[in-house]
This record gives C-alpha cells, sequence and structure tokens, in this order.
C-alpha cells in the first residue's frame, strides 16, 4: 500500500514537473491610462526615481521601506533602490533609456522575496491635453515563477497595481 502511494505521489510530481515546463517563459504585463496632463509633466514623473514615491502604489503598501538613491537626480543612470517589508520586497531599479516625453525604460532587479531581473517599461503619447501613459513589466519566468502562475494571476495582481499607480499618478499631476 505504502509503494502504492508513493508511485502515486511520483506520478503526481512528473505531470506537474511537465505542465509547468509547459507554461510560457516569457512574460508581458501592460496597463494603459489617459492622464490629464501633458506629455513633460507625466514623463517627469517617471523620469525622476525622487519623485516615485509620491504615486507608486508600493510606497504605500510600506511607507518605512528604506529607499536610496544614486547616479544622476534623473535620466539614464538614475538608480532607485529599497528594502521593505514581505508585501514590497526589495531590489533596485536603475533607468536605462530615458528619451524626453516619450519613453522611460528601466532594470529592475529583485532580491526579496524572489529574485528576479525584469525590464519596466513607460511609453508617453499625446492625445489632446492629455497624455496616454503605457506602463509594462516584461521578463522571463524560471519553473518556480512558471508554478507559482498556476495559482495565482500575476498579470491581475500586478496590473491592478499598476492600474492604481497610473490613477495616483494622474491625481497627483492634476493638483500641481
Amino acid at each position: 500500500m505504502v509503494i502504492k502511494i508513493l508511485l502515486g505521489l511520483v506520478v503526481l510530481g512528473v505531470v506537474f514537473a511537465v505542465i509547468v515546463s509547459m507554461r510560457p517563459t516569457d512574460f508581458r504585463i501592460t496597463r494603459t491610462a489617459s492622464i490629464a496632463a501633458p506629455a513633460s509633466v507625466v514623463f517627469g514623473q517617471v523620469n525622476d526615481l525622487h519623485k516615485w514615491n509620491d504615486w507608486s502604489p508600493w510606497a504605500k503598501m510600506d511607507p518605512n521601506a528604506k529607499n536610496s538613491f544614486e547616479g544622476p537626480l534623473s535620466g539614464v543612470g538614475s538608480k532607485m533602490s529599497w528594502d521593505g517589508n514581505n508585501k514590497v520586497g526589495a531590489g533596485s531599479m536603475t533607468i536605462t533609456d530615458s528619451h524626453p516625453n516619450d519613453l522611460v525604460r528601466l532594470r529592475l532587479e529583485f532580491l526579496k522575496p524572489f529574485a528576479a531581473t525584469n525590464t519596466a517599461e513607460f511609453t508617453f503619447t499625446p492625445q489632446g491635453q492629455q497624455t496616454l501613459v503605457t506602463w509594462s513589466m516584461s521578463g522571463k519566468n524560471n519553473f518556480m515563477g512558471k508554478a507559482i502562475g498556476l495559482f495565482m494571476d500575476c498579470d491581475k495582481m500586478v496590473g491592478g497595481q499598476f492600474e492604481q499607480g497610473l490613477a495616483n499618478m494622474n491625481s497627483i499631476v492634476q493638483k500641481a
């Protein structure tokens, strides 16, 4: 009887491993919002990492997170590192590409709770008195990331945080 149970567990483990390994490696999460401000104003909120805590949904999850900054005040080479609670983890982001009023690309390096390196990108498209802002994050899932994706809808979870951040940014630029 014990051998049958162990054999069954091995078969279940193999089936699980096969299902996980067949999941896509690449992922991309994207959200878009129309923000009531010129592209130059919205671009400034993203291109200056010192302004992120004003609108970032993760800053609200841990207002006591420790942040540090390196490099230039804004633009390429500007870097922000954080170390917070289990909701925000620890890591850093560095601006790798910056085109005024058009694009900001960042390298995201997560240390906790899981190590990962992803790319975040913001694009800004003027539409009259508004700006269409697209926030995306892309990367590769390892085996553990693929397994977690079986039980959690990461697009919905992270996408919801992107939506909150874009709404916060909209409120901030309207007040200014």
